[in-house]
């Protein structure tokens, strides 16, 4: 297979075999707001307390190793999408970048997630919601949700930063007035008192423990690479998908570490938390509690259900729609899902296919009472799974076709990346690996059922191996 010509600026997609159809209007500012919203950048305060027992309370040295980690995965996208600035990202990266076919199991491996996340994250904050206006029904928040976030992306990628600006703005607001209230309190005595435990504990560090949360931090930061499905609504240079990454992956890394440095200073019961773990959820806002009272912690706890129900959901929407139409672009999904909105330049079948897909998913596991948990246990392993794709992919790609001598960004930083990522699945639990070898082999099916039919698997300009 032969590669097609890169280009060094936003524009010019023709030359990969297709026609520029959705609207470039985002500047680098709005890639790297949309990078952080799916991020979530109060993410902590939902997983606090898991990530608290995990790391044996050493929290934010936890958030620290795995912004490092997943540094590399940053660099292996960077320099896909230069190579290759369409929409798509592993699909497409791995398509060209390997094979056709390769590509189609990575975009179906990544897919998994993509059409999970926002079905989790309707029904986290619905039931948040419910527990404080418990008078609406959750099913009903959740439909509130789907609604709100398939009208505010059915408007255009437009209307949609425009929101993640309002809302990265008040979830910024939220967590400045946690951490100004946290450390005035701690200077004040409360809490256990100033320590960089959060950093360093002698009494409970261990490699293997603090490697084994670090598997759980790094799910946090997985949402950076949704900036590159918007590399055809980029009206800047390629390069600037790769430097949002970066950027995003930096700003999230550091105020996860200095919240949850706060936080852990102002843990009730440290040891407690350690021993028994916090199967409610709700760690965080008992600190945030001792802190600053019960006004601070319910503010957290309100802000966690917006940011996870309203901002995440409506980018993890987004992106899931630019992946389906990247690939029914290219007839590896039905052809319906490619349509563009005529005047809002929006894959507007595709947006709603996801609207439904989350509706009925989020509906039913919220009729289950394991429902949150099920959800979380599958999500993430086919995202992974398509990472490590993506930095062989890299290595394939620039060193043996285009003979790179870049070795630190083409080869070792992707084989480091690998072997991370390799030990996050290796560890993954066992419902998630099961779900995602389902989902795969269903992908290969897919796969013999094109070659039964005559029907190649292609990507406009490439032929396959």
């Amino acid at each position: 297979m032969s590669s097609a010509p890169e280009q060094a600026g936003a524009a010019g997609i023709e030359q990969f075999g297709y026609k520029q159809e959705l609207q470039r209007s985002l500047s680098m500012t709005d890639l790297l707001i949309y990078g952080l919203i799916f991020m979530v950048p109060i993410a902590p305060f939902g997983i606090f307390g898991s990530v608290f027992e995990g790391s044996g309370g050493m929290v934010a040295l936890t958030y620290a190793i795995g912004a490092v980690a997943m540094m590399f995965t940053a660099n292996s996208y960077a320099q896909m999408s230069q190579a290759f600035p369409m929409a798509g990202s592993v699909y497409t990266y791995a398509g060209r970048g390997l094979a056709p076919w390769v590509g189609f199991l990575s975009g179906w491996a990544i897919l998994l997630d993509y059409l999970l996340v926002p079905g989790l994250l309707y029904l986290v904050a619905s039931v948040a919601m419910n527990s404080i206006f418990s008078a609406v029904p959750i099913w009903l928040w959740l439909v509130l949700f789907v609604v709100l976030n398939t009208a505010v992306n059915y408007m255009g990628i437009s209307m949609t930063a425009k929101v993640n600006r309002i809302m990265l703005v008040a979830e910024l607001l939220v967590l400045a007035v946690f951490l100004v209230i946290g450390i005035v309190a701690v200077a004040q005595g409360k809490g256990n008192g100033f320590s960089f435990d959060a950093f360093f504990n002698s009494d409970t560090f261990s490699i293997s423990l603090v490697l084994g949360a670090v598997s759980i931090a790094v799910l946090s930061f997985l949402g950076f690479d949704g900036i590159s499905m918007l590399a055809e609504e980029n009206r800047d240079q390629a390069r600037s998908i790769g430097r949002a990454m970066v950027l995003a992956l930096i700003l999230a890394a550091a105020l996860f570490i200095a919240q949850t440095w706060v936080a852990s200073m102002l843990v009730p019961n440290p040891a407690g938390l350690i021993a028994n773990g916090d199967p409610a959820g709700t760690a965080f806002y008992d600190a945030a509690r001792v802190g600053g009272g019960e006004w601070l912690a319910w503010l957290c706890a309100f802000a966690t259900a917006i940011a996870w129900g309203f901002a995440n959901s409506l980018v993890a929407q987004a992106a899931t729609s630019r992946l389906l139409f990247a690939m029914a672009r290219d007839r590896q999904l039905p052809s319906f899902l490619a349509k563009v909105h005529p005047t809002h330049k929006v894959p507007v079948n595709a947006t709603l296919m996801v609207a439904g897909v989350s509706l009925v998913l989020g509906l039913y596991m919220a009729s289950r009472d394991d429902g949150i948990s099920l959800l979380s246990t599958l999500i993430n392993f086919g995202a992974m799974t398509a990472f490590l794709v993506l930095h062989v992919t890299v290595i394939n790609h620039f060193i043996r076709r285009r003979g790179s001598k870049d070795y630190l960004r083409h080869l070792v930083y992707p084989v480091i990346g690998f072997a991370i990522l390799a030990f996050v699945v290796i560890n993954a639990k066992v419902a998630a690996q099961v779900l995602a070898f389902i989902w795969i082999v269903i992908g290969v099916i897919v796969l013999v059922t094109f070659k039964a039919m005559h029907r190649r698997v292609e990507l406009a300009g490439l032929e396959e191996e």
